[in-house]
């Protein structure tokens, strides 16, 4: 399905509603914006299978640019609107761009890159123009809405958000399939988590990211309503629950920990029995934080580990989760297998890569070093993320955490993930990142940097705090991989989807230390 063919049967169903402003977007208004769009791209030339990168903050019309150009048959590229000037150049020149959508929340970078993206031969401004830039408003109210001949799905080329080198497009290629025509995504939307026409699925995250993206579209698909956020924040996130009596919300760990971390009163305040389906993926959820969900949510906790690369899906219900604590599920359309650097397959409840043998090809775009990288090293097929784990006796996978996070200390392989676990838990912690530092007898030791729920006052302050959390996380876990010193910051360089930029604290530390490892 598609906005189109749901706008025949509820045409005034509501697609979008914008959580600060309550705006509401139908089903046949998204249909037709996104028509016109679409004929405004293929009269400036674009074919189908060309490229097509926009930079937008959540915005109401969002998803007409996005079916829009899921219309027209192309390669769109959904670009972080909180990169760096050149950063956005990069990714719009090394995509192929040949039209460029933006905001006029964005005009100093849409002015900088002017110059910087020659290729572009389109240029379209939402909310007001500058020079350079057509009125995207203007453009498409002057076009048709009618729909393409022999229109083809388009797809997406996302990328990595990684913070060492420069990001990478995760290529999937066009499947020339009708508009419409059924994803393996809208059809474990459907099966899984129960999305339908009844549906309202809320979503806190930027739609930018990989999860949101997806998620978001394949709820249209599915013919039911999403409430989009422009910002999350934990007690408005539980405002909008109990308003618009949302069904289905996807999250990660750290929006959990923001809810649970509030005071009581404010929590009771909000009826959060409408909920269905609330699923969670990006980064491992600590096992007393999952507990605790489930215990406030009830078992409608749904969790996957997957990426944007599409390789494979791992998925798990509350009851399963609960029987395995700790898991991130069991393969259902892959076989997951650990093997070592060697490329051998390891026993169970031994860590090593993840690997994916399943049907699903990808590459990343322009970067064939990185794509033989993430292959199986003895030519099988497989394919990794990168992620360490491990599978216990059940079939079921354990996340430790990223091979490019694990600290080496004096010969022993440390997940980091272990101790934010246990961290995170403590009632003074909001939030925290553990990682290696040089230490010139064992290569690296265990550093935590830890954003308080109140900043220490005084030099003796902070000690106290830092012993009553190393004890703390002493008391669970083995002294070895336990943090041997703690910082304090207000704030830790988060990603507005939760994704922590650790390496960016890492980097820190390792500056002057005259080495990287």
């Amino acid at each position: 399905m598609f906005p189109g063919a749901i706008a025949i049967d509820a045409p005034d169903r509501p697609a979008v509603i914008m959580a600060t402003t309550g705006q509401v977007i139908t089903f046949k208004e998204l249909d037709d914006g996104a028509n016109r769009l679409s004929q405004v791209l293929r009269n400036a030339g674009l074919k189908t299978g060309d490229h097509i990168a926009f930079c937008i903050e959540n915005h109401p019309l969002y998803f007409e640019i996005l079916w829009g150009c899921h219309y027209a048959g192309l390669i769109y590229t959904a670009c972080s609107s909180r990169l760096t000037t050149d950063e956005l150049s990069y990714i719009i020149n090394d995509c192929g761009a040949k039209a460029f959508i933006t905001s006029k929340y964005k005009t100093d970078q849409a002015a900088d890159v002017l110059n910087t993206t020659p290729n572009v031969s389109l240029r379209l401004m939402l909310d007001g123009t500058i020079d350079g830039y057509d009125s995207y408003e203007t453009a498409v109210a002057k076009a048709p809405s009618t729909e393409l001949d022999n229109r083809v799905d388009g797809v997406d080329m996302l990328y990595s958000s990684g913070t060492t080198g420069r990001p990478k497009g995760i290529k999937l290629g066009l499947a020339m399939t009708p508009v419409g025509t059924a994803t393996g995504l809208s059809t474990l939307c459907s099966m899984l988590f129960g999305i339908d026409k009844d549906s309202t699925y809320l979503s806190p995250a930027p739609l930018y990211h990989a999860a949101p993206l997806r998620f978001t579209m394949t709820t249209h698909r599915l013919g039911g309503t999403t409430i989009i956020m422009e910002h999350f924040d934990a007690e408005e996130y539980l405002r909008l629950v109990a308003k618009h009596k949302v069904t289905h919300s996807q999250l990660v760990p750290t929006m959990f920990v923001r809810m649970l971390k509030l005071d009581q009163g404010v929590r009771r305040q909000f009826d959060t029995s409408s909920l269905k389906c609330a699923i969670h993926a990006a980064a491992p959820c600590p096992i007393e934080v999952k507990k605790k969900m489930i215990d406030w949510w009830g078992p409608i906790i749904h969790e996957y580990y997957a990426g944007s690369e599409g390789n494979g899906f791992v998925y798990c219900n509350s009851d399963q989760w609960l029987a395995h604590p700790g898991t991130v599920g069991v393969a259902i359309n892959a076989t997951v297998h650990i093997c070592g650097d060697d490329g051998t397959e390891l026993p169970l409840n031994e860590p090593g890569t993840i690997y994916f043998e399943s049907v699903v090809d990808f590459e990343y775009h322009n970067d064939p070093e990185k794509t033989k990288s993430s292959r199986d090293p003895l030519g099988r097929g497989w394919t990794t993320l990168g992620d360490v784990g491990y599978l216990d006796k059940d079939n079921f996978l354990y996340l430790t955490d990223r091979k490019a996070f694990m600290i080496i200390s004096g010969g022993v392989n440390i997940y980091p993930q272990e101790a934010e676990n246990i961290l995170i838990n403590h009632p003074k912690v909001i939030d925290v990142a553990v990682f290696g530092v040089p230490n010139d007898e064992f290569g690296e030791e265990v550093k935590a940097v830890v954003q308080p729920a109140t900043m220490p006052k005084s030099p003796q302050d902070a000690l106290e705090l830092e012993q009553e959390l190393k004890a703390f996380c002493r008391a669970s876990l083995a002294d070895l991989k336990c943090p041997r010193s703690i910082d304090f910051r207000t704030e830790l360089p988060r990603h507005p989807t939760g994704k922590l930029y650790k390496r960016l604290l890492k980097d820190e530390y390792w500056k002057n230390s005259g080495r990287a490892i």
